[in-house]
């Protein structure tokens, strides 16, 4: 089984930043796909960032060049680079990662991590 813990949410003024952690633990033999989603009081959950196991990344329109998403396979560890924040980013942040363990193919979720934006 394949557990994600994010870190790194905290309250920020606007135009702050913040750089969130995803690390994996667990017998991962590869990570394919890792994204970054958030949901906000009130509202589904929407997918902030994606980056794929050859780099390719894609992002929500609203964060496009705000956020950044990076990886780091050596230490199974995936961070949300996030600059310029305004308070509609205010949200619990999820990571998910999709590979093959131990175990076979994966599908995981982190439990989440809170941004809050606010003066």
């Amino acid at each position: 089984q394949v557990q994600l813990v994010e870190s790194g949410g905290d309250l920020v003024q606007p135009g702050g930043s913040l750089r969130l952690s995803c690390t994996a633990s667990g017998t991962i033999f590869r990570i394919n796909a890792v994204g970054w989603y958030r949901q906000a009081p009130g509202k589904q959950r929407e997918v902030v960032a994606t980056m794929t196991s050859d780099g390719y990344t894609d992002y929500v329109d609203s964060v496009k060049g705000r956020f950044t998403v990076s990886r780091d396979n050596a230490k199974n560890t995936v961070y949300l680079q996030m600059t310029r924040l305004n308070p509609e980013d205010t949200a619990v942040y999820y990571c998910n990662a999709k590979g093959t363990s131990g175990l076979g193919r994966f599908d995981s979720w982190g439990q989440g991590t809170q941004v809050t934006v606010s003066s």
